[in-house]
């Protein structure tokens, strides 16, 4: 079997790759194996060195990276660069603070001295998607190698050049072979591998039905693992909000990567006095993108990274059209069978509709309508998933109190959600479980080890007789 890479634009077959046999892949695994036990040996200075000149080959080689995402899935070129230093800083974050976030801590207990490390688990199962072909890697990599674990990449089967071309990245800056491999296979050695006591532990980041397949192996096998999945994001608009900023903003957020994000903001949740304003204004900027190559540095989003991805989206805005919601911008998939698809917005969007309860992966705003802040909340806590979630009003207490009530696992208040090194990433409900980025991101494959240590013993008092 084959592994394919082509260009979604054009629908041009760029390169195609053999996929690895089982034995190929278990011979990989071997030397993974031995490659940990080296490479927990290492200093922590050690590791920076090589995950800062990671950082640096980042940074020389965007340009090449980003035409690879370009042509791999559709990416636009200024998009992709902007993707490839985001992953250089995230090196550099993890390279200057993993020291400090894995020091030993110390406890007080009843013992002479007592304290909790952090011990690297091993190798370390990394099943990526295609729509951040470099950064889900480089959030996972980052840590992981700083923590003295190594890395096992099974990127998604579209996007085979940036998974050789990251893994690449890593041997050039002195990472040995060994501690950070490629696995060019399908999705059937994934529970195989998570059988093999070799693996200590998956992170996967994709769907909720891959989701629910790699967790349930991994739990079979007591692995640890962490699951960052789908998301629905809430965009909660007050009627006291900045309404041009936060129409610019819900713009940009639903666009994120065509609107393949699984923090793009999807549900756009207005207070009734300000909703046909707000509908206004988001349908302005929307008609004002460009589509076209994302070779073409003018243009604003490039296709979906699929045919069947458009194809399935398609499906998803027609029955929730016929299941009452409302057309307000009519954009699309011009035609079947092609991943060109432009952006929409659905305004009475209400239960029971596919889009109310579905994460629709693509470039459609949806648009609930509130009558009052308490309401944006209901609805917007009424979803099976939570990932992230944005609060725009000018009433800032007010928002800090309602973040502290939505069901996710980031809130940002008058701006869009992204992720950055410095804070935790992660969902709740359907949106997975564990964490990625931060000081809590590079704990989650450590073994954080008590130690515990007696009091010295006292000398017996001398006795004369």
């Amino acid at each position: 079997m084959a592994i394919a890479s082509i260009n979604p634009y054009t629908g041009q077959l760029l390169q195609r790759f053999d996929e690895f046999t089982w034995p190929d892949t278990e011979r990989i695994l071997g030397e993974a194996h031995q490659a940990a036990a080296a490479w927990r040996r290492t200093t922590f200075a050690e590791r920076a060195a090589i995950v800062r000149r990671a950082g640096e080959l980042l940074r020389e080689r965007q340009h090449d990276l980003a035409y690879l995402m370009a042509v791999e899935m559709g990416k636009p070129l200024r998009d992709g660069r902007a993707e490839a230093l985001k992953c250089a800083a995230c090196c550099d974050y993890y390279a200057e603070h993993a020291a400090a976030f894995l020091a030993d801590e110390e406890v007080q207990t009843d013992a002479g001295r007592s304290f909790i490390s952090h011990a690297p688990l091993g190798v370390v199962l990394a099943v990526m998607p295609w729509n951040f072909p470099l950064w889900q890697v480089v959030r996972f990599a980052a840590p992981a190698l700083m923590a003295g674990n190594v890395g096992l990449l099974k990127h998604a089967p579209n996007v085979p050049q940036c998974a050789l071309a990251l893994e690449r990245i890593f041997h050039d800056a002195g990472l040995p072979p060994a501690a950070f491999r490629t696995l060019l296979v399908g999705n059937e050695p994934v529970a195989r591998l998570l059988a093999d006591p070799r693996v200590a532990a998956v992170t996967l980041t994709g769907s909720e039905r891959a989701g629910v397949a790699v967790g349930s192996a991994a739990g079979q096998h007591l692995k640890k693992s962490v699951l960052e999945l789908g998301g629905s994001d809430p965009f909660l608009v007050l009627a006291d909000a900045d309404l041009p900023l936060a129409a610019q903003t819900a713009a940009q957020a639903r666009m994120i990567n065509a609107g393949q994000s699984c923090i793009a903001a999807k549900r756009f949740i207005v207070e009734a006095p300000v909703q046909a304003e707000f509908v206004r204004l988001l349908k302005g900027h929307l008609e004002q993108l460009r589509y076209g190559d994302p070779l073409d540095e003018a243009t604003d989003y490039g296709p979906l990274a699929r045919p069947d991805l458009a194809d399935e989206l398609s499906r998803q805005v027609a029955d929730s059209v016929a299941q009452g919601a409302q057309v307000a911008l009519a954009g699309g998939q011009p035609e079947a069978g092609k991943a060109q698809f432009n952006p929409m917005i659905l305004t009475n969007v209400q239960k029971g509709q596919r889009a109310y309860a579905e994460e629709l992966f693509g470039p459609v705003a949806l648009v609930l309508t509130a009558r009052d802040a308490d309401h944006a909340l209901v609805l917007a806590n009424d979803s099976d998933f939570g990932l992230g979630a944005a609060v725009w009003t000018r009433d800032v207490a007010r928002a800090e109190a309602m973040a502290r009530q939505l069901e996710c696992g980031a809130v940002f208040i008058n701006g869009m959600v992204k992720s950055m090194p410095e804070l935790p990433f992660g969902g709740v409900k359907k949106s997975g479980y564990g964490r990625e980025l931060s000081y809590l991101g590079i704990r989650e494959f450590v073994n954080q080890k008590s130690v515990w240590i007696a009091k010295a013993a006292q000398p017996e008092p001398s006795r004369t007789e």
